[in-house]
């Protein structure tokens, strides 16, 4: 089986406004071509149903149902290192089946006076997840990943 898609990015900005572009759902059409709109209750939380709409390379779009599982919001350790982690599940038929399990994290890390760094992976299992196409969720990731990049430093300026 391929590798989970993941994607990393450093960004120029503080973590706690990467973090405000990250749940500012409303806006990711404005500066997403991944995830052009997303469709969520606000403010998000744990358990909130969400449905992405995804832009393919090839320009083909389709819906994604899935749940919020997890947001951490920023938090900093005795070293100086703030984190923080949002997490949903797919929950679209092929997962109530059993075809495809797909749980997406996204964490930040910033070390003090470093940049803020964008870690997100895709953990899926399952017997059709080649049908899910990684390398274009991978590819994905890295569109999503490039643009997070210039909107929290556009902002963080």
């Amino acid at each position: 089986m391929p590798a989970d898609p993941r994607a990393i990015a450093d960004i120029d900005a503080p973590l706690d406004t990467v973090w405000g572009v990250m749940l500012d759902t409303e806006a990711y059409g404005d500066w997403n071509p991944f995830l052009y709109g997303i469709e969520t209750p606000q403010p998000a939380t744990v358990g909130n149903p969400i449905v992405l709409h995804v832009r393919w390379p090839n320009g083909k779009t389709t819906r994604s149902p899935e749940v919020i599982t997890v947001i951490e919001p920023p938090t900093t350790d005795a070293d100086g290192v703030t984190t923080a982690r949002l997490s949903y599940k797919y929950v679209g038929f092929p997962s109530k089946i059993g075809l495809i399990q797909g749980t997406r994290h996204q964490r930040l890390t910033q070390r003090p006076g470093g940049p803020t760094t964008y870690d997100t992976v895709e953990e899926f299992s399952g017997p059709a997840v080649r049908l899910a196409g990684p390398g274009r969720v991978a590819d994905g990731f890295r569109r999503h990943a490039e643009a997070l990049k210039r909107r929290a430093e556009s902002l963080g300026a």
